[in-house]
């Protein structure tokens, strides 16, 4: 992998390009006319903030830059389009290059590990702020906006408009990355189907409550269950109550690490990620910045009832309720595959993929009436028999941008320009249209979102209110994030393989976790690698005296509790009171 990357940066090494002689004012007018409207800003609002930019640039025309970011229509836009704006205003070049999810991670662990500078810039997740306020191995935001990278920094950037900055936040108090998009995982399902009279009929005699959007994960399995095996088939195609995936990959591993351990009630109320047990079952005590444990036997939850209870169940319904081919399936294929349009539901469903749900009917999309209109919506995710209030209810994608030390200065400075024009308020409503991956407040109320909502199945509603925050990304309980994601899809693998029970694949995940940590202890305790915020873990005990006495939730007796339902259109009436 290494060799693979360290290739990829040969191949978009650094070129002595000539001065752009038509970067400037004239090509700002034209763009901003031509390409990016609607805005937020008037066309002279536009006009000055694109001139701040044309000043700040110029000691860096001709200078090429590379970034990377993973494959998402946000980012697609950014690479074909953004890039060509941006050289030809600012004389700036970037290489925008596009990768899977995991390769990003571990193009920046690379980079964090060999110092080499490999990209001058990533988008990457907020899910690795416990490693980069950690390690320090990142550009530290805040510090640089007010030192080194005052002189380009915008006037304009406005950082209370970006809804995610909390989550990219350190426990210090600055600021590590900066929001470029971010995405929820959201309840998705047909409404067509579920607002027939005749499938209510039958599902309410069956199961006796309503057809309707789950609330816990009871509902959601008798609503898989009723669609796979009893309705079976509408419009002569055969139909399925569940979609995921299960093909032995990164993916996943973060289908479990973004947080349907949580979703199932694994972790410990409190927001943004549960005090004192977080998603992945990492234990950390409320004001302490040393994780101690992942093993119940530790105080952790990674291996506990509620834990095995999610994998069991995610194995369970792929098996029983989706279609034949979603166990081969990736994240990148089991998402659009809902445009095939036969699916009922799916409990873990990514905002990201709006932009491909929206797909006309001549695009192969069967999930939108011939207007296009969607006959499918979103709603809060149901949780399982573990939840309790005031716990995480999902997750949330905050991809952000950031920097990294070992990059050169003034190659930093040239991506920290690019990084803040591209969430510019003069760009961000027209990327926002084409990516529906919203970052800024001000982009999602903005008048043309109004118009467009009812044709999104409920994506600007949610984002228009409190909701939106409950859904958080990774926190700062994971110490060291590209370490320890890499343990997690062997093991699930394992499970959907059959090599392993969820119980035996959580201890063993579990016991590598804290293995690891120990390792993370001692480098810490040596020489402050984590910044004395590494892991301290607590000495082992029986389980017994941890299980629903402070540490993870002892297992309950009954864990398929009644089904509940909420009636759709009342939920998105109290999202659109917001």
């Amino acid at each position: 992998m290494k060799n693979l990357l360290f290739a990829s940066v040969a191949t978009f090494a650094l070129i002595a390009a000539a001065p752009s002689a038509l970067a400037g004012s004239a090509e700002a007018e034209k763009w901003i006319n031509d390409e990016f409207q609607p805005s937020v800003l008037s066309k002279d609002e536009q006009k000055a903030e694109m001139e701040w930019f044309i000043n700040a640039a110029k000691p860096y025309v001709g200078m090429e830059i590379n970034v990377l970011s993973e494959g998402i229509p946000t980012h697609g836009y950014e690479s074909k389009t953004l890039t060509k704006a941006f050289e030809e205003i600012t004389g700036i070049k970037v290489n925008h290059q596009i990768l899977g999810e995991g390769e990003v991670v571990q193009a920046v662990q690379t980079q964090m590990q060999t110092g080499r500078n490999l990209y001058d810039a990533y988008v990457n997740d907020s899910d690795l702020i416990g490693t980069h306020s950690r390690l320090q191995l990142a550009v530290n935001l805040t510090k640089f906006m007010a030192g080194e990278g005052k002189d380009v920094t915008s006037p304009t950037l406005d950082l209370k408009d970006f809804m995610g900055i909390q989550f990219t936040t350190g426990p210090d108090g600055d600021l590590y990355q900066l929001p470029d998009q971010q995405f929820a995982n959201l309840y998705w399902f047909r409404k067509d189907w579920f607002d027939r009279k005749d499938l209510q009929d039958k599902f309410k005699a069956k199961y006796g409550y309503d057809l309707g959007v789950p609330v816990n994960w009871s509902a959601y399995e008798d609503i898989a269950e009723f669609f796979s095996e009893d309705v079976k088939e509408i419009d002569g195609t055969r139909i399925f109550g569940h979609m995921d995936y299960g093909k032995r990959a990164p993916d996943l591993g973060w289908r479990m690490t973004d947080a349907w351990l949580s979703m199932a009630g694994a972790g410990s109320p409190g927001e943004p990620n549960g005090i004192p047990i977080d998603e992945w079952g990492i234990r950390m005590e409320a004001g302490s910045c040393n994780p101690s444990g992942a093993s119940v036997t530790r105080g952790g939850g990674t291996n506990g009832p509620a834990a095995v209870y999610a994998i069991r169940k995610w194995d369970e319904w792929l098996r029983k309720y989706a279609p034949p081919a979603a166990a081969d399936y990736d994240f990148y294929q089991s998402l659009p595959a809902l445009s095939q349009g036969n699916v009922a539901q799916q409990i873990f469903w990514y905002t990201a993929f709006t932009a491909d749900m929206v797909k006309p009917k001549s695009e192969g999309n069967n999930t939108v009436d011939d207007a296009g209109n969607p006959q499918w919506r979103m709603a809060p995710s149901p949780h399982g028999p573990y939840w309790q209030k005031g716990q995480k209810v999902g997750y949330q994608d905050v991809g952000s941008w950031t920097i990294l030390k070992s990059t050169p200065l003034e190659r930093a400075k040239a991506a920290w320009l690019y990084a803040q024009f591209v969430t510019s308020k003069t760009v961000d409503v027209k990327k926002s249209q084409v990516g529906l991956t919203f970052a800024r407040d001000s982009t999602v109320r903005h008048e043309s979102f109004t118009e467009r909502a009812p044709k999104l199945g409920g994506l600007v509603e949610f984002y228009r209110s409190p909701d939106r925050v409950r859904w958080s990304p990774t926190g700062i309980n994971v110490p060291d994030y590209p370490k320890l994601a890499q343990l997690w899809w062997q093991q699930i693998g394992d499970v959907n393989s059959g090599a392993f029970t969820p119980q035996q694949a959580m201890d063993r995940l579990a016991s590598e976790m804290d293995t690891i940590m120990v390792r993370m202890q001692r480098a810490d305790e040596a020489n402050k690698t984590y910044g004395g915020c590494g892991p301290r873990l607590n000495e082992e005990k029986e389980a017994s005296e941890w299980l629903g006495k402070g540490g993870a939730k002892a297992k309950l007796e009954n864990e398929k509790p009644q089904g509940q339902t909420v009636n759709y259109d009342e939920l998105i009436k109290q999202w659109a009171a917001n």
